[in-house]
């Protein structure tokens, strides 16, 4: 249990959070915020933050408790960080939104 974030097979917060927040940063690097460009090296990114969002799933509990409602918080906060880089990743492409 001391090394949870290291093993795969493990449930970790740690790691699935972390995984997601990397890829946002990568996806922000790569798009060359604030003038976005196209980058599809950015889809790497959202794999790894879906990867991620799974991981948080993986800790939900069957009983609802305060362990419980934290582990939604964060995977709200993965799903609002998915919206973002997939947002990075489709818009240079869609020109007649420009």
């Amino acid at each position: 249990m001391r090394h949870a974030f290291l093993h795969l097979r493990m449930k970790s917060l740690l790691r699935g959070t972390l995984l997601v927040l990397l890829s946002l940063a990568a996806s922000f690097v790569l798009s060359g915020f604030p003038q976005i460009h196209r980058a599809p090296w950015i889809a790497l990114a959202a794999l790894a933050a879906l990867w991620g969002s799974f991981e948080t799933a993986r800790c939900l509990k069957v009983r609802w408790d305060l362990y419980h409602a934290g582990v939604l918080l964060l995977l709200y906060m993965d799903l609002i960080t998915l919206i973002l880089i997939f947002f990075l990743l489709i818009y240079p492409y869609a020109g007649w939104l420009l």
